[in-house]
């Protein structure tokens, strides 16, 4: 029999123990940086930076003033200034010291500071400032790394807003693939059933408004899977009033999987396609229907959304170029769906898609059912 005796790990020595607070506080200051440099975030920050370097104050600010202060000399703030707006001027470290600080409390524990340039993407964007009795080289080179680490983060936020701004712009341009002729259409088949079956013709109508309010919205990078079907279902019942029985639907949906978060507009352009290759093929076919088959399916950690349609199918090099971006390629945001995907869980989730000549086309969504960032 084996016996086996647990110890409490220990961090060692104060070396070890003073990393572990450095990149605990760093950890602490980052995700607020990661939003930028405003009032709110640096509020947030200061703090940890301050605990950081082990300073009596601290201080965050843009270029035309301080956004945010920690600790003791809070009466100085408007002295460094001049001084904040100077560095994010011409990038360079400065100390300040007993002259600009100016000071009638003899126990006052800021009697010199250094502000440190904060750089985004080659801009500067502020200063860190760093308050103490007195200034040495090593606390200098302190605050400067600091700083260098502050900027890094910042970077990062700028890249994160860069990110949010290209999917806006993916949507949008997804928005304008919305085919003017599916409009069109959709508007002369309610106005069809006008004198024939009025009730009808009001029901569409709503459904009409319904589907182009929520595909032109103006909020949210992501949706409920439930709203997205909800769109895919009024978008179908269009086009069956155009075709009635030449578009057959099978829609199966697991009901654990409707409250997942998707990105807006991720299932319908797939679904606009399915009808386009299915209605192709139909006429060809004996009974002159084209089937379409829509599934979302529940499997452990991940939701699966298969569109699957039995129409002509498609040669795989063309559907590796629309994957790819090539606009001559006629497919309704093929590619613009995939980069989405990419871009909100990783590569590890773009579509898949399964076709050949003569074959139909099955194309298959992979989401996870939680991912940090990802939120309706």
């Amino acid at each position: 029999m084996a016996r086996w005796r647990w110890r409490r790990t220990s961090l060692g020595g104060e070396t070890d123990r003073a990393t572990f607070r450095a990149l605990h506080n760093a950890s602490l200051a980052s995700p607020a940086l990661r939003e930028g440099l405003t009032s709110a975030s640096a509020e947030r920050s200061v703090r940890h930076l301050r605990a950081l370097l082990g300073t009596p104050a601290a201080g965050l600010g843009d270029t035309s003033g301080l956004l945010a202060w920690d600790g003791l000399g809070g009466h100085h703030k408007a002295q460094l200034v001049p001084t904040i707006q100077q560095v994010a001027e011409t990038g360079r470290t400065m100390i300040v010291d007993e002259r600009t600080l100016v000071c009638d409390d003899g126990g006052c524990e800021v009697r010199q500071a250094i502000v440190s340039p904060l750089v985004a993407e080659d801009t500067l964007v502020g200063a860190l400032v760093v308050g103490a009795p007195h200034t040495t080289g090593g606390l200098v080179r302190a605050a400067d790394e600091v700083a260098s680490w502050v900027s890094g983060q910042l970077e990062l936020a700028e890249l994160d807003l860069s990110r949010t701004r290209l999917m806006e712009a993916e949507v949008r341009a997804l928005r304008a693939q919305i085919s003017p002729h599916f409009i069109y259409n959709s508007l002369g088949a309610i106005a069809s059933f006008v004198r024939t079956d009025p009730d009808r013709a009001r029901e569409l109508l709503l459904e009409f408004a319904d589907f182009t309010r929520y595909s032109f919205r103006r909020h949210g990078e992501y949706t409920t899977l439930a709203e997205e079907l909800r769109s895919v279902e009024r978008y179908l019942l269009l086009e069956q009033a155009r075709f009635g029985d030449r578009l057959q639907v099978t829609l199966q949906v697991a009901p654990e999987v409707l409250p997942v978060a998707v990105p807006f507009l991720c299932v319908q352009p797939l679904v606009e396609n399915a009808v386009r290759h299915g209605l192709e093929a139909s006429a060809d076919k004996e009974d002159g229907v084209g089937r379409l088959h829509i599934t979302a399916r529940d499997l452990d950690q991940e939701c699966v959304i298969e569109v699957e349609d039995d129409g002509t199918g498609e040669d795989p090099e063309r559907v590796r170029q629309a994957l790819a971006g090539d606009a001559s390629v006629d497919s309704v945001g093929l590619g613009n769906v995939d980069a989405r995907l990419r871009n909100a869980y990783g590569d590890d989730y773009g579509l898949v898609v399964e076709t050949a000549p003569g074959a139909g086309t099955k194309v298959i969504v992979r989401v996870p059912k939680f991912a940090p960032g990802v939120q309706v």
